[in-house]
């Protein structure tokens, strides 16, 4: 990469991406959303570097990541151990720090960002989550970069959360104190940010009371032209989810709405088909032995998983940001049932471009009325699909993106 930029309004850019784990393969939320920019950006000419993290929880090997991807990103990958230590676990509820972020302290990915650093020079260093934040005073030491935080969630929120409809008494108490020490953490770190680019426009509000640089919320987009072509005639009127089982939001909701709300539908409807995949679907879920559910588990290719299926339920009690998958699923005319947490950050209409159902009884109403009036299911879809394309278009959002870049330049 060039040691030196222009930067007019007409040269390219150069930026290097800090994620927490790997953008490719680009096959769950977060991945797809960091992957989203990062290939837009240099698809727009901008000159692109990424740096990530390779974690138990999600490893790539490097060998298996395409060499046009590799031209096009420089993608380097180092490795953190991610898991839970017990001790250190414990020992954290003596501390004011948020283990959330210690975990992501590393000697050997500091030494891999100074090497970096020191060998290229960039315009933007973007980081990928609140969690990379401790490298902060090291790309300060090396670089004369302006630092954005892409914010995917306010991070706190999702286990404060997940605290509050927790039932263990022990473990609420150890939620709390985690949501506690990472809200702290997260008033307190943004501020050394150079801007805040958050996912969803229900979040901006926060990172603007916090911080007195460039707030601008952005969601993640998808090229129409990477959308597969939508067929018709192949699609089972059956409900369906997809989504990573190790994100405790998404485990805890396909639970409420399997004990709460699947017996009364499948009293009723004892012919609908509920279909469940993602990556590390938990043992309870493997082993489920449930009339019309199937666990399918991780798919090859989520597009064509979504396209055979007409309904997605989307049950979020907790997290925050938006759920790449709701967008992917509107955006090939599938109607979608939410809560209204899990379609914050969509500038949805109830009942014309999705349904909303925040508790079992609302849940089952909305399933019962899709699976018994498939015109119905098929207009909202259609409605869904023109919301996705006019708000969440990738070629778009990144014209906005490098704008805010050149403004805090």
């Amino acid at each position: 990469m060039p040691e030196d930029l222009t930067l007019s309004e007409t040269k390219p850019l150069s930026i290097l991406f800090i994620c927490n784990k790997s953008p490719w393969p680009a096959r769950e939320g977060g991945p797809i959303a960091m992957n989203n920019l990062i290939e837009g950006l240099a698809d727009a000419g901008h000159l692109v570097k990424v740096l990530a993290i390779n974690t138990n929880k999600y490893s790539v090997k490097p060998a298996d990541i395409p060499a046009e991807y590799h031209d096009k990103t420089h993608i380097e990958l180092d490795y953190i151990d991610l898991s839970i230590k017990p001790v250190a676990a414990f020992l954290n509820l003596f501390t004011a720090k948020s283990y959330h972020v210690e975990r992501f302290i590393s000697n050997d990915f500091d030494r891999k960002l100074r090497e970096v650093l020191t060998r290229d020079c960039y315009d933007i260093v973007q980081i990928e989550t609140l969690f990379m934040s401790p490298y902060l005073s090291t790309i300060r030491e090396l670089s004369s970069a302006k630092i954005v935080l892409r914010a995917h969630n306010i991070e706190h929120r999702i286990w404060k959360r997940v605290a509050s409809i927790s039932k263990n008494l022990l473990k609420k108490v150890y939620l709390n104190h985690l949501s506690s020490t990472l809200e702290r953490y997260e008033k307190e770190i943004i501020k050394d940010y150079d801007g805040v680019v958050p996912i969803s426009s229900f979040d901006a509000p926060f990172f603007t009371n916090h911080t007195n640089h460039p707030v601008m919320a952005l969601p993640t987009g998808i090229d129409p032209n990477r959308i597969p072509e939508i067929k018709t005639g192949e699609t089972e009127h059956a409900l369906f989810h997809i989504g990573a089982m190790n994100w405790m939001p998404n485990e805890e909701g396909i639970k409420w709405f399997i004990d709460q709300v699947w017996p009364e539908v499948h009293a009723e409807l004892p012919d609908l088909k509920l279909y469940i995949a993602g990556r590390e679907m938990p043992s309870w879920l493997s082993n489920l032995h449930s009339n019309q559910i199937e666990v399918v588990g991780e798919v090859e290719d989520a597009w064509e998983f979504i396209q055979s299926k007409s309904i997605l339920i989307a049950p979020l009690f907790s997290g925050s940001g938006i759920r790449i998958k709701i967008i992917e699923s509107m955006a090939m005319g599938k109607v979608v049932i939410s809560t209204t947490i899990g379609a914050e950050g969509i500038n949805y209409t109830n009942g014309l471009n999705i349904l909303i159902a925040d508790d079992a009884t609302e849940f089952a109403e909305a399933v019962k009325k899709l699976y018994c009036d498939p015109g119905k299911t098929k207009a909202i879809g259609m409605e869904a699909q023109k919301l996705i394309r006019r708000d969440h278009n990738t070629p778009k959002i990144i014209e906005q993106l490098v704008g805010f870049y050149r403004n805090i330049l």
